[in-house]
C-alpha cells in the first residue's frame, strides 16, 4: 500500500480497540525512514551553488530531456519548482553530482531557483538511469512487460539498479545491513576480489519497489510527498527486520586500529593464496569498508580506479539517510522533551474521543491513498500544491456534510 493503514477497532470486540496514539506511534518510524532521502536534500533551494554535492536526491526530466537527447539530472528543489507536472524519473541518490537544471541541455528553459549556471557540468557522470532504464536488461522500472516479481538492488560503485535475478549470483538471505557491488564493477576494480575472498559474512540489504515517502507535520494542512521508485526505499527493508539495524558508530567501533597498520593488507591477502570465484555480484557485510587497506600505494590504487570514495565513511547511503532522519527529527521536535504536541494532546482525550478521531483519520488515509494512486500510476511527483488541493477538498466536503446535517425546529 502507498500509505500504511490498519483497522482502528474490530466491530463488537471492545478489547481489540487501538487508539490513534498507538496508530501514529507505530507509523512514525516508517514515516521517518521514508523521509530520510528527502530530508538529506534541500526542497527549497537549488543545490547548484554547493558544487558537486557528495550525495543528494536526484531526478531526471523525461519531458525536458527525453531519450535520444543528452542525459541530465536535477536536484530535489528543482523537481518541485522548475519541473512541476513533468514526467520525472526518480534516481534516488547519486554521489558527486551538480544540478543541471536550466543549463544548455534544457534549451531555452531557465532554472527558476538559480539561473546563473555554467553551460555544462563536466564533472557529472550519467548512465541509462537518466532515461528511466536500469539493470543489465536495460529495462524501465517498474516494467509493465515483466511479470516476474523481483527486487532492485543498487551497486554502490556504478549506482545502477539491478534485478536480483540478473546479478549472476544467489542473493543471500540475511538480516545485516550491507552493500553490493555488481560483477562489472568488480571486474573494473579487480583488487576487490581479494577482499571478497577474505571478508566473510556477506549479507544483503533489500529495497522495496515503489514507495510513497510521506511526511505530515502534526496533522496540519501542510505536508510534503514524493514518490520513490527503485531502490528506492526511503524505508529500508532489511529482509523484513528492523531490530537488527545497527548504528554506524557501533559497526565501526574498534576498527580504527586496523586501518592504521603500517603494512599493506592487500599485499598480504594476495600472498595468502586464498581465492574468490570471479563471477557474480558481491554482497559486503556492515563496516566492510573499514577493512580496506589505506596505505599510500592502495590510496593511489583506489584513485586510479575511481573508487576513492570507498574510504569515506560518510559516502554510504546509510550515512546519508541517517543525516536525513536527523534533519527531519530536528524539524519535528517540539513540546516537552521534543514530544509532538499532537501526541500529547491525544493522550489527554478520553477513549470515545480517540475512537471518533480514529475513524476520521482512517477515512482521510483511505481517501488520500486513492488520490495519490493516480499520481503513482502516471509516475509523477506529488507537489505541495497537490496536497493543499487535497486538503481543501477535504475541508469543503466536511463543510457540506456539516451543513447538510443541520435541522431546525418549527
Amino acid at each position: 500500500a502507498l500509505v500504511s493503514s490498519r483497522m482502528a477497532a474490530n466491530d463488537g470486540e471492545e478489547d481489540a480497540t487501538v487508539s490513534l496514539v498507538d496508530v501514529l506511534e507505530e507509523d512514525e518510524e516508517l514515516e521517518n525512514e521514508a523521509s530520510a532521502v528527502l530530508g538529506g536534500s534541500d526542497s527549497e533551494k537549488c543545490s547548484y551553488p554547493e558544487g558537486y554535492v557528495k550525495r543528494q536526491a536526484l531526478y531526471a526530466c523525461n519531458t525536458c530531456t527525453p531519450k535520444g537527447g543528452e542525459p541530465a539530472g536535477i536536484c530535489l528543489a528543482c523537481s518541485y519548482k522548475c519541473h512541476e507536472g513533468h514526467d520525472l524519473f526518480e534516481l534516488y541518490t547519486k554521489r558527486n553530482f551538480r544540478c543541471d537544471c536550466g543549463n544548455d541541455k534544457f534549451g531555452e528553459m531557465e532554472c527558476k531557483l538559480f539561473a546563473d549556471k555554467e553551460n555544462v557540468n563536466s564533472g557529472n557522470k550519467y548512465s541509462h538511469n537518466f532515461f528511466g532504464l536500469y539493470c543489465t536488461c536495460d529495462r524501465p522500472y517498474p516494467d509493465p512487460e515483466d511479470e516476474v516479481p523481483d527486487e532492485m538492488i543498487q551497486c554502490i560503485v556504478c549506482e545502477d539498479w539491478f534485478h536480483g535475478r540478473h546479478l549472476g549470483c544467489v542473493v543471500p538471505d540475511c538480516v545485516e545491513l550491507q552493500e553490493m557491488i555488481c560483477q562489472s564493477c568488480m571486474n573494473k576494480t579487480p583488487f576487490l576480489w581479494n577482499y571478497a575472498a577474505h571478508i566473510e559474512g556477506n549479507v544483503v540489504i533489500f529495497f522495496s519497489a515503489s514507495i510513497l515517502h510521506l511526511q505530515i507535520f502534526s496533522m496540519k494542512i501542510s505536508a510534503r510527498f514524493s514518490f520513490k521508485k527503485r531502490e528506492i526505499n526511503v524505508s529500508v527493508q532489511v529482509n523484513g527486520t528492523s531490530a537488527c539495524k545497527r548504528k554506524h558508530q557501533e559497526e565501526t567501533e574498534g576498527s580504527s586500529e586496523e586501518g592504521s597498520c603500517s603494512g599493506c593488507r592487500l599485499r598480504e591477502m594476495k600472498a595468502s593464496g586464498r581465492s574468490q570465484t570471479l563471477q557474480g555480484a558481491v554482497f559486503w557485510p556492515s563496516a566492510w569498508r573499514t577493512k580496506l587497506c589505506t596505505c599510500a600505494d592502495c590510496k593511489i590504487l583506489y584513485a586510479d580506479a575511481g573508487v576513492s570514495f570507498l574510504m569515506d565513511e560518510m559516502d554510504t547511503v546509510l550515512a546519508y539517510e541517517n543525516k536525513g532522519k536527523s534533519t527531519e527529527q530536528a524539524e519535528q521536535a517540539g513540546g516537552a522533551e521534543g514530544r509532538d504536541p499532537l501526541m500529547s494532546a491525544l493522550n489527554n482525550l478520553n477513549r470515545v474521543q480517540q475512537l471518533e478521531i480514529i475513524h476520521e483519520y482512517n477515512d482521510m488515509k483511505t481517501e488520500l491513498k486513492d488520490y495519490l494512486q493516480r499520481f503513482a500510476a502516471e509516475g509523477k511527483v506529488v507537489t505541495p500544491e497537490d496536497i493543499r488541493h487535497f486538503f481543501e477538498q477535504q475541508q469543503s466536503r466536511k463543510r457540506r456534510r456539516a451543513n447538510a446535517g443541520q435541522y431546525y425546529c418549527s
